[in-house]
């Protein structure tokens, strides 16, 4: 069974930084892509960045692009989102996913919509900016 562990959300202001972990038990990161999803109250679920299982790459939406930094720790099982530059429009609950198929992850997190879903989901942590 794979399961997905969010934490790190919480209040900040705007300008601001927070650092999401994801803890990932059941799945590998060669085999899994991983990524990070967000939904703003009243709107739909969009991928914000993800990390290929295929060759370890990243990729972001173009509305966090230059502002969050997706890693994963190998040793530890566990991806990390770096939220840097904080707007108010970047608050809503983060979610980790995890997916066998990475071609289909990174376009969507490339595109920032969500076409196709992910496999294995969290339950999310709250992100909220203040402005």
């Amino acid at each position: 069974e794979v399961l997905l562990e969010e934490s790190g959300g919480g209040l900040v202001q705007a300008g601001g930084s927070l650092r999401l972990s994801c803890a990932v038990s059941g799945a590998s990161f060669d085999t899994y892509a991983i990524a990070w999803f967000r939904q703003a109250p009243g709107k739909e679920r969009e991928p914000v960045a993800g990390i290929s299982s295929h060759d370890g790459k990243t990729g972001y939406s173009p509305s966090v692009n230059g502002r969050f930094t997706m890693s994963r720790d190998n040793a530890k099982n566990t991806v990390y989102l770096q939220l840097n530059s904080l707007k108010p429009e970047d608050t809503g609950v983060y979610y980790c996913a995890a997916d066998r198929n990475y071609v289909q992850t990174m376009i969507q997190v490339r595109t920032g919509v969500e076409k196709w879903g992910m496999d294995y989901w969290g339950k999310g942590t709250l992100v909220t900016v203040s402005s």
